[in-house]
């Protein structure tokens, strides 16, 4: 045998060994992983750094990544093939095996590969933890995928692959070498060891964040494997501050924090290194009802304040200009609990799962404790089963009663609040994810009639559904198509106007405030892991009388309860860390952003960035486009208050000092 013979001998026992089938699967898997990985560069080569060293880099870190899943999908069927008794191989039994076990993996395969595309689609961003928390609510996901996508095709083209799979592998006689090699086990262990260790080296090695190695998020997540991600964050969904972000001491933290966290009209109600309770004094003290409406995925670009020319949002549009209008405010997170988080809780979005899905994390100090002490009844308002994301033992653990689709899942046993289900009869349309808007908001009428007779002030949290995939919504109500994101924003928009103007009707308008805010935007997908321009949103308190302003000063989503406190003339003690912006320096505004692993606060032009491998980092922000250059010399006093908001926030959870006292 010649040189070049001599150098593929190892190829060639491989591939007319009893593992050839094995490998073949192996290298077919590698293939079509490398063929995502291209397709993701071209779809985000707008958003991509293209620098040589760094894509060969992300190449090979991928390679690496799709070996270990590959081999480890493989790994049960290694064993098989090492151990099966020589004198029953090609027997029926070894044949009814190979090809059940090989179909099932096949389609494990391909439905992982084919469901990234609409994942990358939406986040920008390989499987992550909500992948992880979607795997839970099987209902909800699999109703969504049906009504969103041709689920009978995509059944069709998962069998179609793989019967065109195994087509391929007759074809090239693979099945034949694998049923017709009955050479000893002694002799097949080395096939076996040439796939196993190096398989098990790498995903014992191997960790999702050595992908993470230049600022550019694009081509982090081109390195990395979509099934490897997803159970990384299956493994790291809860994360703890002390031991993977960077740390000051203590009392420090809550040193920097104290200083920063006091308004102009407030002061500290003890001298505790610990206590961030502040008592507020205000005048001519009102109380209205208040209906907060959280839209789902309702971005700022949406809106003709902010840009649109497509008229989607003409009833927002109107009120923005007849309310008081935050041009200027910032989602914490990507996710409606992080938006419940940071509209209930006024928290900044601490690492891992957003609080409302957090184990003991009832009694908290909450804007319900605020509008409780005030005498105020608080109602949970949506319009699918609030087991969804544990949104109704969250919001019943703060003292909400709960307004939902109850699906036969109950409430916890701890939770001791009222629980109204939504009768069939007040439904007219239905998908996935709960009752279309309009639905929803006469329940937020029917309880808002039911407090107004009982003359008790109520406080409503309504969270809205239908600016969801699949789009869909009663036909005949907008000039655009169903299963269309612009056509579903501008139903949002269109039940939202029929809302109040039905709720002019009634005794109870005159004397209530809404505050209409989105829970996040449509997208976060772009350049940099955090995109501060995918976190822009708008909101608006409509009904405060006499009071019409735009409010152009950065702000939170967590400050804009307190905001509304202020103006409402509300004296209250808060242990909240949103503040009042009306009540705040200039120069004092700041935003928190994060995306559950990476967390960050923007104040001024600067966004100070810190990660779950202790990195600080810190960036420019261009005014013009939000974009992001790193700065080289740090501004130490904005990492020390970055850290001081988020190293408490996590502390003060975790030690149970956000209990409501």
């Amino acid at each position: 045998m010649d040189q070049k013979h001599e150098t593929l001998r190892p190829f060639y026992k491989i591939s007319n060994s009893r593992f050839s089938i094995l490998f073949s699967i192996l290298s077919l898997y590698i293939l079509f992983s490398s063929v995502i990985r291209i397709v993701f560069l071209i779809w985000s080569s707008k958003d991509l750094d293209f620098n040589l060293a760094g894509m060969l880099r992300a190449f090979f870190t991928g390679f690496c990544f799709d070996f270990a899943v590959g081999a480890l999908f493989l790994l049960l069927y290694s064993v098989y093939l090492l151990f099966f008794p020589k004198r029953w191989i090609g027997s029926r039994f070894d044949k009814i095996f190979t090809y059940v076990y090989l179909a099932i993996v096949l389609l494990i395969i391909y439905f992982s590969l084919l469901a990234e595309i609409p994942f990358w689609d939406e986040f920008g961003v390989r499987f992550n933890f909500i992948a992880v928390d979607y795997l839970i609510y099987t209902y909800e996901v699999v109703s969504n995928i049906n009504e969103s996508y041709p689920l009978p095709l995509i059944i069709f083209i998962l069998v179609a692959l793989i019967v065109l799979t195994f087509v391929f592998l007759h074809k090239r006689k693979i099945f034949q070498k694998t049923f017709s090699d009955k050479r000893p086990i002694s002799k097949r262990f080395a096939f076996f060891s040439m796939l196993v260790f190096p398989a098990l080296v790498l995903s014992l090695i191997m960790k999702n964040k050595q992908a993470d190695f230049t600022n550019n998020l694009v081509l982090n997540e081109l390195g990395k494997n979509g099934t490897f991600s997803f159970f990384a964050a299956f493994k790291s969904n809860q994360l703890d501050y002390e031991t993977f972000y960077p740390k000051i001491d203590d009392k420090e933290a809550y040193s920097v924090l104290k200083k920063n966290l006091l308004q102009e009209n407030q002061t500290y109600a003890t001298n505790k290194w610990d206590d961030i309770s502040r008592t507020t004094k205000s005048e001519n003290e009102q109380r209205p009802n208040v209906i907060l409406i959280a839209i789902e995925s309702f971005s700022g670009d949406f809106l003709k304040a902010f840009g649109n020319k497509d008229n989607l949002t003409p009833n927002y549009d109107k009120l923005a200009n007849e309310s008081i209008f935050f041009t200027n405010l910032y989602a914490t997170g990507t996710r409606t609990v992080r938006g419940m988080e940071a509209l209930t809780l006024s928290v900044p979005p601490t690492p891992g799962n957003s609080i409302v899905r957090r184990p003991d994390n009832q009694n908290l100090f909450s804007v319900a404790t605020i509008f409780k002490e005030k005498n105020y009844q608080p109602y949970f308002i949506y319009g699918g089963d609030g087991y969804f994301d544990n949104m109704n033992n969250f919001f019943g653990g703060q003292g909400f009663d709960i307004v939902d689709r109850n699906r036969g899942n109950p409430l916890s046993d701890e939770i001791k609040t009222q629980r109204f289900n939504i009768p069939d009869n007040e439904v007219s349309f239905e998908n996935a994810w709960g009752i279309c808007d309009e639905d929803l908001y006469k329940q937020s009428i029917k309880y808002a009639d039911k407090n107004s007779k009982l003359n008790k002030p109520f406080f409503q949290f309504v969270m809205t559904t239908s600016n969801h995939k699949p789009y869909t919504f009663p036909s005949g109500k907008i000039d655009l198509p169903q299963g269309d994101r612009n056509a579903a924003v501008k139903y949002t928009d269109y039940a939202l106007g029929k809302f109040l103007a039905d709720a002019k009707t009634k005794p109870w308008f005159k004397n209530t405030v809404f505050v209409i805010v989105a829970d996040h935007c449509a997208s976060s997908a772009g350049k940099w892991e955090i995109n501060i321009d995918k976190h822009h949103i708008p909101a608006i308190i409509y009904n405060l009388p006499q009071k019409v302003e735009k409010i152009n000063r950065l702000a939170s989503q967590i400050d804009l309860m307190p905001t509304l406190f202020g103006y409402l003339g509300w004296n209250y003690t808060t242990s909240l860390y949103g503040k009042d912006i009306n009540q705040t320096k200039i120069g004092d505004e700041r935003a928190f952003i994060g995306n559950y692993r990476t967390l960050g606060m923007l104040k001024g032009n600067i966004f100070t960035q810190i990660d779950d491998r202790k990195k600080v980092k810190q960036f420019d922000v261009k005014k013009s486009n939000q974009c992001l250059s790193e700065v080289k010399s740090k501004n130490q006093q904005l990492i020390s208050e970055t850290i001081s908001y988020y190293q408490t926030a996590s502390e003060r959870f975790k030690n149970g000092k956000m209990k409501a006292k």
